[in-house]
């Protein structure tokens, strides 16, 4: 047995699942050992065709409505919160003050006027460069923040009760826009740097290597030691699923010190939840830094569109102390619901919908390119980090969600990814070069529900193949192993992630 199939042993023991006839652990109060990777690739999983469990959608896949169907077991009764949180999502926020109360208190900076404008068709977001008539690149931005400089800056990030300390005077992301009267903060600037790759057989792949810088800053300058990361919409399917894995579970996956030796290290987020007052995993977020779907939807509402809610009070959004104009303007804060701008019902509808966009069904996983394709995916080690199933512990108010097994491909830890992919800029417990494992689940549809094929937190990568080749650091071993194959087994491996 080599070193990665000691790794999946590893990985896979201790995570549960009911596949091989084990009894559920439906409340997470602990993880089992009967789950063992499979080494048998001539034939499906049980269930894996279903990678949301019974709440994968029932819809039709090949369409760009593919990751907006609602789960597939959701009890009819709650349609109706689905689509009205549907529509909360899709709303177009105006600026205060509006005849139509309901919908006012944009801004007075941000980044997009609903959630929709940033999840593109509930999916996942691109860079500038990517031209469509009716959509102006807001799906991607750049987040802001300098290192702690005072004893209370570093007492609060070391007590988790703050993630990072936002840039004086432009706050936690640079607002590209803002309402009649008031100036946007700048514009993201992008410039790209060729950088070949050559595989062992010859083949050549030229990347591209992003830099960034801003434009046109109407409040003075930046902070000297200002940080700058970039950060594109990601696809909104299957959160409800993954804020159901028992923390547990994912604590089980954990190898701080390596001490299997197998050269992958990962850690969970460490972050502070409001909701449970007090500190726990991150899992949303390129750098896991929300613990929960409804904190997630709470501080997109503030800090992307400038909306105040129950999570989020601020009614100038991410307006600082030294934009004193945006913080007195007028805005929609109502008492009738609690002198926000969006109410309690409101977060919970909008927390609701983004938990129920249904996994889509995986497409003809069972062909024999894509199931040779998996067992590379196993041989190279890419399971290491994408760990391919989970079984759901109980979601607070969502049984339908509970209890299912699940095909994520992620372990939702944080893995250094080496200094091309670093954005030198920490987040909570995150480095500047640890990122998230992305769940994998659809990805192959991005083309199909978002018009492009861009990939990684950036979109840097323009297909699969360019987003493995930047995989360095802890995965490096795992992408030198995937360019030693040679091109048709390299194209196998591809066909398999593009059918999850």
């Amino acid at each position: 047995m080599n070193r990665s199939s000691f790794a999946l042993v590893a990985l896979f023991a201790v995570v549960a699942t009911s596949d091989l006839g084990a009894k559920p652990d439906v409340q997470g109060s602990g993880v089992r050992d009967d789950l063992h990777p499979t080494n048998e690739f001539s034939k499906l999983e049980a269930g894996e065709q279903f990678p949301g469990g019974d709440a994968t959608s029932r819809k039709s896949v090949d369409n760009a409505n593919a990751f907006s169907h609602s789960s597939g077991n959701m009890p009819f009764r709650k349609e109706l919160d689905f689509k009205v949180g549907n529509g909360i999502f899709r709303k177009l926020w105006v600026s205060a003050p509006s005849s139509t109360t309901s919908s006012d208190g944009l801004g007075p900076l941000y980044n997009a006027r609903s959630c929709q404008r940033c999840h593109l068709k509930d999916g996942r977001g691109h860079t500038p460069q990517v031209n469509f008539p009716d959509d102006d690149a807001t799906s991607i931005f750049l987040r802001l923040s300098i290192p702690p400089e005072t004893e209370e800056q570093k007492k609060l990030l070391a007590a988790r009760k703050i993630s990072v300390v936002p840039e004086p005077t432009y706050g936690g992301q640079l607002q590209d826009f803002a309402i009649q009267g008031h100036d946007a903060e700048g514009k993201m600037h992008i410039e790209y740097a060729d950088v070949p790759f050559v595989f062992p057989d010859g083949t050549k792949v030229t990347l591209r290597k992003p830099s960034y810088s801003i434009d046109r800053l109407a409040y003075g300058p930046l902070h000297s030691k200002a940080m700058l990361s970039p950060r594109v919409a990601q696809q909104m399917i299957g959160l409800g699923l993954l804020e159901a894995i028992p923390e547990v579970q994912i604590r089980s996956l954990t190898d701080t010190d390596d001490k299997d030796r197998n050269g992958i290290s990962g850690r969970p987020n460490e972050v502070w939840s409001a909701e449970h007052g007090k500190i726990t995993i991150g899992r949303f977020g390129w750098k896991a830094g929300n613990p929960t779907v409804k904190a997630q939807s709470a501080g997109a509402f503030e800090g992307d569109i400038g909306i105040s809610n129950p999570m989020a009070k601020n009614a100038w959004g991410d307006c600082t102390l030294k934009q004193t104009r945006c913080r007195n303007a007028p805005n929609g804060s109502s008492s009738k619901i609690g002198n926000v701008e969006a109410g309690q019902e409101f977060l919970d509808l909008v927390a609701f919908y983004s938990s129920n966009l249904a996994v889509p069904r995986r497409r003809m996983p069972d062909s024999p390119k894509v199931l040779a394709g998996k067992k590379l995916f196993y041989e190279t080690g890419c399971v290491q980090c994408h760990q391919p199933k989970f079984r759901t512990g109980t979601l607070d108010g969502q049984p339908h969600l509970s209890n299912q097994l699940i095909w994520p491909y992620t372990d939702m830890l944080l893995h250094d990814m080496g200094e091309g992919l670093a954005d030198n800029r920490p987040e909570g417990v995150a480095s500047g070069r640890e990122w998230r494992t992305s769940p994998l689940w659809g990805i192959g549809l991005t083309p199909i529900v978002n018009g492009h094929s861009q990939y990684l937190h950036d979109g840097r990568a323009r297909s699969l193949l360019e987003a493995i080749l930047w995989h360095d650091g802890e995965a490096g071993p795992v992408r030198d192993a995937f360019a030693a194959l040679d091109k048709a087994d390299r194209d196998r491996l591809i066909e398999f992630v593009n059918s999850l």
